[in-house]
């Protein structure tokens, strides 16, 4: 299986922390790494969900939570999400990310810079784009109030404000990409 790893980039002010929903729906485009031709655009799954293996429940695969058969292949494709203990584990065989690598969070230390948020391992398909749906983030601002529904960064910049800190808090230039490792 190959290594995904989603990286979100953005400028943040009044913001201590931003991460992926623990159980957010996620949506990304996909091609097929052996065609040109063969893409799905935008399909969602949730991080949290595994799906069914149908005709497949015997499989010695592990459960994923996104499948999809290519015209003319043999076996289904799948993505599966990896956890923080899965991630470090994967890395560690890959020999990336030594001791520095921080799990799903972006925090203001990190702001304008690229931080990985998801990994994922997959096994026929290669995602190429993040799609933000809206509500897939939560916000933590400087002063610890938690912004967890309503943040969508589609247009790339969310603001809000922070009454209980008298702080306004925003994320502006959002940019994400994926690479495999």
């Amino acid at each position: 299986m190959v290594l995904f790893l989603l990286y979100v980039k953005s400028d943040i002010e009044g913001v201590g922390s931003f991460s992926l929903s623990p159980d957010s729906n996620v949506c990304m485009s996909v091609r097929n790494p052996l065609s040109d031709y063969e893409v799905r655009e935008k399909v969602a799954f949730n991080v949290k969900e595994t799906v069914d293996k149908g005709d497949n429940s015997n499989s010695r695969e592990p459960d994923c939570h996104f499948a999809l058969k290519w015209e003319g292949a043999p076996k289904r494709s799948t993505l599966i999400v990896l956890d923080e203990a899965a991630t470090k584990s994967a890395l560690k065989k890959k020999k990336k990310f030594k001791d520095e690598f921080s799990y799903l969070t972006y925090t203001s230390e990190h702001s304008g810079n690229y931080v990985p948020v998801l990994a994922f391992e997959c096994r026929g398909m290669e995602p190429y784009a993040f799609h933000c749906l809206g509500d897939e983030f939560v916000v933590e601002s400087e002063g610890g109030v938690m912004f967890e529904s309503d943040v969508d960064l589609s247009d790339g910049d969310w603001a809000e404000y922070d009454e209980e800190n008298d702080a306004s808090v925003s994320i502006s230039d959002f940019e994400s990409k994926i690479e495999s490792l």
